[in-house]
């Protein structure tokens, strides 16, 4: 997304709120991923107990994304309700610090991860897809919903990305941050493949 781009696309209080931003915090599915839940399930070795392993797919561009908000100072965070081994290894893999799985209220995970950063609520971006993330947009200097989100959190939020869940959302919102920033263009150097 050039300059000229986001600059129709974001408001200037969105610009203003995005310029404070210091902790990236965001649910994971249908946000960094498209939602799906995908169970694949095998017999046990032994033939009793069906084994189930969890699949997700991630995308790329949000992976570059979030890699260029760790290595700009930009702290990241996930904090999902599922518990799933596929996110922590991706979190590991992204160098992702705060990673709370299983959070089925989201709130004191947000809390603790706005400690640990050592930021104030103005200071962190939000990026969710659905309800369960309506405690936290509110409470978050910039409230990010994907453009496939729920229309309720879509309508509390000071931005709606182009983007869907799993489709480079995370990328336009880190995108975004450092445009407003204008650290954006000394970013781009330090992509790596």
């Amino acid at each position: 997304m050039s300059d000229i781009a986001l600059a129709s696309l974001a408001t200037p209080d969105v610009l203003a709120r995005a310029r404070k931003i210091k902790l990236f915090l965001m649910d994971i599915d249908g946000t960094l991923t498209d939602g799906g839940v995908c169970l694949i399930s095998s017999t046990a070795s032994d033939g009793t107990e069906p084994v189930v392993t969890e699949m997700k797919v991630f995308n790329a561009q949000d992976g570059q994304g979030l890699s260029l908000a760790h290595t700009m100072g930009i702290q990241t965070g996930f904090i999902t309700g599922r518990k799933s081994p596929a996110v922590a290894q991706r979190a590991k893999e992204l160098r992702v610090p705060y990673v709370y799985l299983g959070q089925a209220k989201k709130t004191q995970a947000f809390e603790e991860c706005m400690r640990l950063a050592g930021v104030t609520e103005e200071e962190v971006a939000y990026l969710g897809d659905d309800l369960p993330d309506i405690p936290l947009a509110q409470r978050s200097g910039l409230a990010v919903c994907v453009a496939d989100g729920a229309p309720e959190l879509a309508a509390i939020c000071h931005f709606v990305t182009r983007r869907g869940g799993g489709k480079g959302a995370a990328r336009e919102v880190v995108e975004l941050i450092l445009k407003a920033q204008g650290r954006w263009e000394e970013a781009v150097p330090y992509a790596l493949a």
